[in-house]
């Protein structure tokens, strides 16, 4: 069995290199898709993006939530690929929509959520439902 000599082992992150100043998706482990121009990146592939905006798809309905400067550790991501600046960056089956129509046809998931929304819903759920199990007791 041969072992290719070292020079030929590359950084995972070296062929990020490629990508500096471009216009990227990036999908990561829970499915969601993130839009920015590719700022910087490190040897453990977590990569900076400016401008960028996560890609809400409902159906045929599809909404770029807008997040600004956004970090994504390496681990998460599954694939990154630049985004050409002469295509339509949507399939001509897609429709987009607001941010507010995509939450109101989709009722988007938690994921795609930001963590403190997402703890925000989880306590007003959980405040709710203790309020309906305490409803027998007579506090003032």
């Amino acid at each position: 069995m041969s072992w290719p000599a070292p020079r030929d082992y590359a950084l995972p992150s070296a062929s990020l290199a490629f990508f500096l100043d471009k216009k990227v998706l990036v999908l990561v482990l829970d499915g969601r898709i993130f839009l920015g121009i590719l700022r910087s990146f490190d040897q453990f592939a977590n990569i900076v993006l400016e401008g960028a905006s996560e890609r809400v798809i409902v159906g045929d309905l599809c909404s770029d939530i807008s997040i600004g400067l956004y970090v994504v550790r390496g681990d998460n991501v599954v694939l990154i690929g630049e985004l050409d600046p002469a295509r339509e960056e949507l399939p001509v089956h897609m429709t987009r929509v607001s941010v507010p129509e995509i939450r109101r046809v989709g009722k988007v998931t938690l994921r795609s959520l930001c963590p403190a929304q997402k703890a925000e819903k989880d306590a007003v759920e959980l405040k709710s439902s203790m309020r309906k199990m305490m409803e027998f007791l007579d506090v003032d």
